[in-house]
């Protein structure tokens, strides 16, 4: 069973310009993501896909692939559905783990235990989240409590708040929802993979890039304390 690692890295985003080449403890958010897919080593191939062939030096420097995606998938109304489905139409492989690189502080150590579950479920889907134990409300309507008494935090089931740091797709199953019309990155059988808050934390303004520099500084005093 091939597995695939996919670090998309579009250049025009548009809240931080060219956020995945933004500086974090001195290097681009992208080398961050490389060096931790590579470090797993559960990897069969590791790609950097990415309209903008500028990425393509960070392939060459680290030894892996580059994929350069059609134009009009790098621009800001292209989805991650049509880029995700034109890679797998492209990239041979059984399974494909997506590892933003704007969500560095997801260890190494987390991808590795992510894949390795997904390689040994039966999923379709495995989606990263946050796991919440708090009271929360969707349009005014309680979606894990109710009105009707007072429930400790600690009793409440937890939502399940999506994060996209890390995802995983069975490749066909993806392709061939997307053939039939439907959407491959929710089809089949969905599980969700729990991370803790800091990683996954996303960045997409300078603010979130703040936050995470940081957080990396307050992690790397704890440990050294």
């Amino acid at each position: 069973m091939k597995t695939v690692a996919m670090i998309p890295a579009r250049m025009g985003s548009q809240r931080l310009k060219k956020k995945n080449l933004a500086p974090l403890a001195g290097q681009p958010l992208i080398t961050h993501a490389i060096e931790k897919c590579k470090s797993t080593q559960c990897f069969d191939e590791i790609y950097i896909n990415s309209e903008n062939t500028e990425f393509a030096k960070f392939a060459d420097e680290y030894g892996v692939n580059f994929y350069q995606r059609p134009e009009q998938l790098g621009n800001s109304v292209a989805t991650s559905e049509e880029f995700v489905y034109d890679f797998l139409k492209n990239v041979e492989c059984d399974l494909l783990i997506q590892v933003h690189s704007i969500a560095p502080l997801l260890t190494a150590e987390e991808v590795k235990s992510f894949a390795e579950t997904f390689i040994a479920s039966d999923a379709d889907v495995m989606l990263s989240c946050i796991e919440d134990q708090i009271e929360v409300a969707y349009k005014d309507k309680p979606v894990n409590f109710t009105f009707s008494e007072k429930t400790n935090s600690q009793d409440l089931h937890p939502i399940q708040r999506v994060t996209w740091s890390i995802t995983g797709w069975r490749a066909q199953s993806y392709i061939d929802a997307v053939e039939s019309g439907n959407i491959g990155t929710y089809n089949g059988k969905i599980q969700f993979y729990p991370v803790g808050a800091v990683s996954g934390h996303v960045i997409k303004t300078q603010e979130d890039l703040d936050i995470a520099e940081a957080l990396l500084k307050a992690l790397s005093s704890s440990k050294n304390a």
